[in-house]
Order: C-alpha cells, then structure tokens, then sequence
C-alpha cells in the first residue's frame, strides 16, 4: 500500500518543513509515502469563500486515482488516540487498498464533491491548527502509528 498526503499550498515555515522532512524521511522505512503540495489559489482574496472551496476541491479531485481510498482530515471527524489510529492505518494495510490517501484541505475545509469522495474522517483534535501545524502533526501521527505497527520503542504506552 501507498500513502499520499495531499496539501493545498506551500509551508513558509522553515522549522515546520524541516519537522515534516524529518518524518517524511523515516516514513520510507514503512511504506512507499508521498506528500503531493497543489498550489495556492491565486487571488484568494477577491474570492468568496464557497468559490474557493470549489476549486480547491477540483484540484484534489484532479488528483485522485480510481480505487483510492480517501480519507479527510477534518475537525468533525472521529478521533483517535495514536494506538487507535495505528489500529485504523493496521485495517488498512490489510484490506489490500492500493493507495491511502489522506487529504488536508484548505483555510474554509473542502467542498460537496470532496466530501462525497471520502471514505473516512478523522480530526487530529478538537483545537484548531494552522493548515500548515497540521501537515506536521499528521506525518508524527502517520510516523508513531507505523512504529506502533511494528513493535518499535518510538510510541511508550
């Protein structure tokens, strides 16, 4: 199985793409791991919010293959403690889905067609972090989970 991260737009912060680097690199001890980053709408600012949920949810959609199996982060989702998710990512591996796909939308959330893509929600927590934090948070997530997995000391419980 493969795991595709898809962003919208690029991280201006330094330590925070130096933070997903670092996870992103010991990620492919795992599984085969890509971040795929979709530009930033251009002139966001003269768009109404609804206009810019639609297009950048064109952009993910765009991007998705078929027999993916996509999974939003999104505050309304289910959470998970770091075992749990590990236990959800486990279930995954093992129904022979070829591509996971877990989808950060932008600043508004994502659109109607991107919701009926998704087989899956889940919220990192019940506060609010910048689109950005979150990329972060995930891949540690993604990361603790995998050596969770497989027995490894990284997670203490």
């Amino acid at each position: 199985m493969k795991i595709c991260l898809l962003v919208i737009g690029k991280t201006d912060a330094e330590y925070i793409r130096s933070g997903v680097a670092e996870y992103e690199k010991r990620l492919g001890k795992y599984l085969p791991y890509e971040m795929k980053v979709l530009p930033d709408l251009k002139n966001s600012r003269n768009l109404t919010e609804a206009v810019q949920k639609e297009r950048e949810g064109e952009a993910i959609i765009e991007q998705l293959q078929a027999g993916d199996h996509v999974v939003l982060l999104d505050e309304r989702g289910e959470s998970y403690t770091s075992v749990g998710f590990s236990e959800f990512l486990a279930q995954k591996i093992l129904s022979g889905i070829r591509r996971l796909v877990f989808v950060i939308g932008g600043p508004y959330g994502f659109s109607d067609e991107v919701y009926r893509q998704g087989r899956a929600k889940i919220a990192l927590s019940r506060m609010t972090f910048s689109h950005q934090m979150v990329r972060m948070i995930f891949v540690e997530q993604l990361y603790r989970a995998l050596t969770i997995l497989w027995g490894e000391p990284y997670h203490h419980r």
